[in-house]
């Protein structure tokens, strides 16, 4: 199952999530109209029997105001708890106990977690999540929250710190990048919110029954008593539904994230040596908070049996990645878990990554088909591709891209053109924009390194996501603007600033509103077609040297769309409005438009048999638009 299939599957379980949810709500509004019945029955004279057709006619406006007010409840309380989340992952993580990982941090453990999401980000080519930390958390366990790749966080407990290897680290954060991926984020964010709903009942019954505890006036004590014990016995009811339904839509889904680690990292001992240790820890991986909301999302449930739980049985996903894994191990694992003190070697490991990682590098496949399969679930060249690139990056700018003091001022660096006139006349901008501070701030980059290898400015942009996404919208549009006004400080546009601008456009338009943010479309590739034929012709352009192979790269990349060429390869200086314009469109396809236009595209920037840097950027900013994440390129 590659990426486009794994997101038509995940709008396929957010229809189900919602007939689930409708038919619980149904159960659950039958269960409290048979409970008034029965109250108003049994406070009458003896007369018609209470499910008697006579009996419901005589009560039927009861009946209705009762199924309004218990559906409206649950209603209501499904969409307060699912506003309280339209922020995105970062939320999330916060009001389950997270503490953000600061970029300037010295702890040994925190500083190896923010390197591993960093390197798979990049290698899979999403924005870098923000990274958390459930302190007080012993056991072992992660969850990645969010509504998008650009609003996603990950949160790993102190327990997972303190005592997976980097492997195993690595392993974990690939299975929640499995996750981010496949699109099963947002149906777990829906989840919370709907189960919210179903559950509200309980906690309402819960509340009541509390309250009588405390209550001084005994007179209609037992009437109340009676409501709290028939609102929790509903409550109960809607439970059972809330578990039906999220082992219903979750437990595929591990296996599946189980199996992209190990296809991401090709390194099957790390995420099953996490899952061993989870078994041998006799905490296990139950967290302290509660794990009714989140527990769908967790990495894992530990040994916790319940009739329909949101995870495969422990033992059955580590078999399905050891065969000869035996339960008695788990003995032998908690005994070596105890001699060893991971945090002790964590600074070691890293430098051993760092050197490692200068050894090799990913390829871009030229091949359509093995790029697709790579997407969301890329292989272990491309982590170590985007290791070898975040080892290459200045030290002075990894720093300034972490730090969430100076995050405006790095882009704006990126953007300095060479040119003595060119370079005054920008940075006159940034003084009257951001202020002197932030001019002197550039400066000092420009003298710290006046040029940066064309192949680290997108990764250097993408670490600075997450200190972006922090600041004010009000800076945000302020930097849109800059933006605009230093990439045409020299009348024209190349293509990395259009690169750029496009990529910090995306990243800033669905953090600003997460909720509403859309990776998929209804619109058919046979109604955009003018703006697929643009979109090629603009690539052909810049990947060719002259226009008759240009015209054959655009021609052979028609072809797999089952058209044929009108578009002009010999594009203008307005080319970026026209592609801008072809991507708002093009955004809206399904995916399985989607899947076609990208084989579309590989063909055609791979015609001549090689990948230039400026087509790598350009298909880069173009996958970024479609909310396509393009693997690491080399």
């Amino acid at each position: 199952m590659n990426f486009f299939e794994h997101q038509d599957r995940a709008q396929r379980r957010t229809r189900l999530l919602l007939l689930l949810f409708l038919l619980a709500v149904i159960v659950i509004i039958l269960v409290v109209n048979l409970i008034v019945l029965i109250a108003f029955g049994r406070a009458q004279p003896l007369g018609e029997p209470i499910l008697s057709q006579a009996f419901i006619s005589q009560h039927l406006d009861l009946l209705v105001w009762t199924t309004l007010l218990t559906g409206g409840v649950i209603g209501f309380s499904s969409l307060y708890r699912s506003l309280n989340l339209r922020s995105g992952g970062g939320a999330v993580a916060r009001e389950f106990g997270g503490t953000l990982v600061e970029a300037d941090t010295t702890d040994p453990l925190r500083r190896r977690l923010r390197n591993v999401v960093e390197e798979i980000a990049i290698a899979a080519g999403v924005p870098v999540p923000e990274i958390y930390v459930l302190e007080q958390e012993s056991g072992i366990n992660a969850f990645a929250a969010g509504y998008t790749p650009a609003d996603a966080a990950v949160a790993v407990t102190r327990g997972a710190l303190e005592n997976l290897s980097r492997n195993e680290l690595q392993g974990v954060m690939a299975h929640e990048f499995g996750h981010i991926l496949n699109g099963d984020m947002r149906l777990n964010i829906r989840l919370i919110g709907i189960l919210f709903g179903i559950l509200v009942m309980a906690l309402i019954g819960r509340r009541v029954l509390f309250a009588m505890r405390f209550s001084r006036n005994n007179r209609n004590s037992g009437g109340i008593a009676l409501l709290g014990l028939a609102l929790l016995v509903v409550g109960y009811i809607g439970m059972f539904f809330g578990r039906w339904i999220k082992a219903s839509v979750s437990r595929q889904r591990e296996y599946l994230a189980d199996a992209s680690a190990v296809q991401f990292t090709r390194q099957p001992e790390g995420i099953a040596g996490a899952l061993k240790k989870i078994g041998a820890m006799s905490a296990g991986s139950v967290l302290e908070t509660d794990t009714e909301e989140v527990g769908h999302m967790l990495f894992a449930s530990g040994f916790v049996r319940q009739m329909f739980s949101t995870h495969p049985p422990l033992i059955k996903r580590i078999h399905a990645i050891d065969p000869d894994f035996k339960p008695a191990e788990f003995e032998v694992i908690r005994k070596r878990m105890q001699r060893h003190a991971e945090a002790k070697v964590a600074a070691a490991e890293q430098a051993a990554a760092s050197q490692k990682a200068s050894g090799r590098s990913g390829n871009l496949p030229l091949d359509a088909e093995t790029l697709i399969g790579q997407i969301g679930q890329p292989g272990p060249s491309q982590i170590l591709a985007a290791m070898a690139l975040t080892a290459a990056i200045p030290r002075t700018l990894e720093q300034l891209a972490h730090s969430g003091e100076w995050p405006l001022e790095l882009v704006c660096y990126l953007l300095i053109d060479s040119d003595p006139e060119i370079r005054k006349h920008q940075l006159q901008m940034i003084l009257e924009t951001l202020g002197v501070e932030s001019e002197s701030q550039v400066r000092t980059l420009l003298e710290a390194v006046p040029k940066l290898a064309p192949e680290l400015r997108i990764p250097l942009l993408e670490i600075s996501f997450p200190a972006l996404r922090h600041r004010p919208e009000a800076d945000l549009t302020a930097l849109v603007a800059l933006v605009e006004r230093l990439i045409h400080a020299d009348h024209k546009v190349d293509v990395f600033e259009y690169a750029l601008a496009r990529l910090l456009t995306r990243q800033i338009n669905d953090t600003r509103n997460p909720a509403l943010a859309r990776t998929v479309g209804r619109r058919k590739l046979v109604d955009v077609i003018t703006e697929a034929s643009n979109l090629l012709a603009i690539l052909a352009h810049h990947g060719h040297k002259d226009l008759v192979m240009a015209s054959a790269a655009l021609s052979s990349g028609m072809k797999l769309l089952n058209i044929e060429s009108t578009a002009n390869t010999d594009i203008g200086e307005d080319w970026p409005n026209l592609l801008d314009m072809a991507l708002n469109n093009l955004d809206e396809l399904e995916m399985h438009g989607k899947q076609q236009l990208l084989r579309a595209m590989v063909a055609t920037v791979a015609h001549d048999g090689e990948i230039i840097p400026a087509e790598m950027e350009l298909l880069r900013a173009v996958c970024a638009s479609l909310h396509i994440p393009l693997p690491s390129l080399e």
